[in-house]
């Protein structure tokens, strides 16, 4: 069976991609905000950051998809899926190896930052290797979330800034922190739908351990948590206070509350959009953080 590129593309979950490129996107643009503290910021290398955090992402996407598939934790019966595999179109065997050549593709690129930058890349790096192929294994035992937190907020963040500085900026963990709440949101949602499945698939996420009401108690507390955290950013000099314009975003982060409060184990469908709807309210978040950071330094 011929596969287009779009397929190929479909196959990596794009409209997940926020996830990655966020983080390093906030992280850009806070440096961008204390440029005056530095000797010296590429903002090239940046961007290539942001790329190779995306193709991170699309890595981890593809290979997990395929272990969802081999451990029947996809089913055709399954919602919200990446119906290429469950419905035939890609063999599983694809979606390994276009996974494979992602990790490769990005490492590479990771080794030429780390020659640019330093050494301290490497140990970054391998966390991010590390978590991209064996994510799944981790949400097999309710680890995915944290995981999750720390790679798609602080490692990420601290990665993109020292490629640009070379040097380790660990405020940037702190900045990271609401918009990796977001993130873990992203999964959580996902996982939350998935009870049901998951539970016959025999694996355990968070979202099991909690179950129902514990699951929608965190997706709140989350969502909640990434104002509050640019609230306190904010009080302690890290952000401007223009960032709190990330406030108007509130009614994207209600609404998606409102349809988290919904959800019901043996009714996935409430809360079959979720995740994609949690994956906008990051790319929103983040860009109005972003930009609030970009047009402090002429205030």
């Amino acid at each position: 069976m011929s596969h287009t590129a779009k397929d190929w593309i479909l196959l990596t979950r794009p409209w997940s991609f926020p996830a990655s490129a966020m983080p390093a996107i906030v992280a850009i643009s806070y440096l961008f905000f204390r440029q005056s503290e530095f000797v010296s910021i590429n903002w090239y290398y940046g961007l290539l950051a942001v790329l190779g955090a995306v193709i991170f992402q699309a890595s981890g996407n593809s290979t997990s998809d395929y272990f969802d598939f081999k451990y029947n934790v996809d089913t055709k019966e399954s919602l919200g899926t990446n119906r290429l595999l469950v419905d035939g179109i890609f063999p599983a065997v694809y979606a390994l190896r276009l996974g494979l050549s992602l990790l490769l593709i990005g490492s590479l690129l990771g080794v030429f930052l780390m020659l640019h930058s330093g050494w301290n890349l490497a140990w970054i790096g391998a966390i991010g290797v590390l978590g991209a192929f064996f994510y799944c294994k981790l949400k097999y035992i309710a680890l995915g979330d944290l995981l999750i937190f720390i790679i798609y907020g602080p490692l990420i963040g601290l990665g993109t800034a020292f490629v640009m500085t070379g040097e380790l900026i660990w405020t940037v963990v702190l900045i990271t922190i609401p918009v990796a709440f977001l993130v873990v949101n992203i999964l959580h949602a996902n996982n939350t739908r998935d009870i049901r499945d998951d539970r016959k698939a025999n694996i355990k996420t968070q979202a099991i351990l909690l179950g129902e009401k514990g699951s929608i108690i965190q997706y709140i507390v989350l969502a909640i948590g990434a104002y509050i955290g640019v609230a306190f950013l904010v009080a302690f000099g890290l952000f401007h206070p223009l960032t709190l314009s990330v406030f108007i975003t509130m009614p994207i982060t209600l609404k998606n509350i409102k349809q988290m409060r919904t959800a019901k184990i043996e009714k996935p469908e409430l809360i079959n959009n979720l995740d994609e709807n949690s994956a906008k309210l990051v790319m929103v978040f983040s860009i109005i953080l972003s930009l609030s950071n970009f047009a402090a330094v002429w205030l």
